[in-house]
């Protein structure tokens, strides 16, 4: 009962956490993996946190002085993954709105041009389709 009240906040962050990323499944965004990824994180923090010399003894089995040392060892691995995985979503959101920009522009240029030139019929002979 000595550290009750910092569990207690601990796993009700955790739980926090599971609940708005539940809530938010139904995007089609969330990959399995990931949801899955997320589901064995929550519950390691709970055991971690409950039951911190299991932790401990575990970090000793792996080479590792200390709990905690671990713990901040994979948080580390984490940040740095999900800092991976923001950049590479980026990178592919700006392609996309890069790739909309330019139709929008030749859309928009190929009107402009059609309204300049007064071009009201359709240059194609009338067996072809319009698209």
């Amino acid at each position: 009962m000595k550290y009750f009240w910092i569990q207690m906040v601990l796993i009700l962050g955790s739980l926090s956490l599971a609940l708005m990323f539940i809530r938010r499944w139904d995007r089609a965004n969330t990959r399995a993996w990931k949801r899955i990824a997320f589901s064995i994180f929550v519950i390691v923090n709970i055991f971690a946190v409950l039951r911190p010399g299991d932790v401990t003894w575990l970090a000793k089995q792996m080479g590792v002085g200390r709990g905690t040392d671990l713990v901040l060892y994979v948080m580390v691995l984490g940040v740095g993954f999900l800092t991976l995985n923001t950049f590479l979503r980026f990178r592919s959101l700006e392609k996309k709105i890069t790739d909309l920009a330019r139709t929008v522009a030749i859309n928009e240029g190929a009107r402009a041009n059609d309204e300049r030139l007064g071009a009201d019929e359709d240059p194609r002979p009338s067996g072809t389709l319009k698209v």
